[in-house]
């Protein structure tokens, strides 16, 4: 089911800490591996675009497991820190189903926050193949650590 959100003002608060959410995902030295884009749809959404090549098959010509985890992780794990502004997410669980294999092209990673506001927070992704299947989905656990998020390199604020 796809929500439909109204994106903030592009100088709010909000609209600020998504655009240093998407900068993090870039700046993670793991995400130079894969083909892919990060965007925050909107509070407690996100979206991740990417590319399967062969270099993610595994021996039967498939993605391999990996590629499904790592991107339904990110996802869900966006979406739970579009809500937190001030922390680092942990992924504490993850449970994740294989429902279709991918050999190549683009598919698209959706998260969306389902529960908690405090300390703990749960969130579900699902992956979207070319021809509009769903390959995969998963639901997180994700606990506020104590990184600051202002800590981190790549999570860029404008300076005020």
């Amino acid at each position: 089911m796809r929500r439909i959100v109204t994106l903030p003002d592009s100088s709010s608060g909000a609209a600020l800490h998504y655009n240093a959410l998407e900068a993090l995902y870039r700046s993670a030295p793991v995400n130079g591996l894969f083909d892919s884009m990060l965007e925050i749809t909107g509070e407690g959404q996100s979206r991740i675009e990417f590319t399967v090549s062969s270099a993610a098959h595994h021996a039967a010509g498939a993605a391999h497991g990996t590629i499904y985890f790592k991107m339904l992780d990110d996802a869900a794990f966006y979406a739970a820190n579009s809500l937190v502004t001030d922390r680092f997410l942990l992924t504490t669980s993850f449970n994740l189903h294989f429902t279709k294999p991918v050999r190549e092209g683009k598919v698209v990673a959706e998260g969306h926050w389902v529960s908690g506001k405090r300390r703990v927070f749960v969130a579900e992704s699902r992956l979207v193949d070319a021809e509009g299947d769903e390959i995969g989905r998963g639901t997180g656990t994700f606990m506020k650590s104590r990184i600051a998020l202002s800590g981190l390199d790549g999570y860029k604020l404008p300076k005020s």
